[in-house]
């Protein structure tokens, strides 16, 4: 647990931590409330009534301050997934266009910094590390494609699945695939800590006798 607390360690470690908190605590609500399906639902439907979606906007919200201290990037795709959270059943088009730029961004930013993470190797992460952060790009990017290709089959847009309606599969292959995306770009975060071991935050004020 003391590798956690080193340098700025705890950000990645307490972001992964609340992220996880934010979508089981919004599914539970959601699912004990009547709301969805406690079998594979979207993320986005466990928060999109209330009371969970209150829940789950707060908690999305101070990931976003928490990942903010990390990437600018990542921060925007977190406030892009609470603007999704908001519009699904009121907007299912400018949801799933938010949801397709959302995932298949997240996809190519892990890619991305996975290759970085080679590039600077071994002054701030071991190779260890660099091919477990690969491993987690290539398991979202292998989850996205049926996630987004089922998603496109899916002729409504609904919160409660009958196992017997003819988009069932299709919304059940894709929303395993989204948990599976999501819960990666999670723990993604979490390589960071030995990253964030080596970063230090000081901070110092200043009085002036200007007055």
């Amino acid at each position: 647990m003391l590798c956690f607390f080193r340098g700025m360690a705890f950000v990645p470690f307490f972001l992964v931590t609340w992220s996880s908190a934010a979508f089981i605590i919004s599914y539970v609500v959601a699912v004990l409330c009547g709301h969805v399906s406690p079998f594979l639902p979207y993320i986005s439907d466990t928060g999109t009534t209330p009371p969970e979606s209150g829940i789950f906007g707060f908690m999305i919200n101070f990931s976003a301050f928490l990942v903010f201290s990390k990437r600018a990037f990542d921060l925007s795709m977190e406030k892009l997934f609470n603007i999704l959270e908001k519009s699904e059943l009121a907007m299912p088009a400018v949801h799933d266009a938010g949801a397709l730029l959302a995932f298949v961004c997240g996809v190519v930013y892990t890619f991305l910094q996975s290759v970085i993470s080679y590039k600077s190797c071994p002054q701030w992460n071991s190779y260890t590390t660099c091919h477990v952060r690969m491993v987690i790009s290539a398991i979202s990017c292998v989850a996205v494609i049926p996630m987004i290709a089922c998603a496109s089959l899916i002729s409504i847009t609904k919160l409660e699945w009958n196992p017997k309606e003819k988009d069932y599969v299709f919304h059940v292959v894709s929303a395993i695939c989204e948990w599976i995306v999501a819960f990666g770009f999670i723990f993604y975060f979490l390589t960071f800590i030995q990253d964030f071991q080596s970063v230090t935050l000081r901070i110092s004020t200043e009085i002036n006798d200007d007055f």
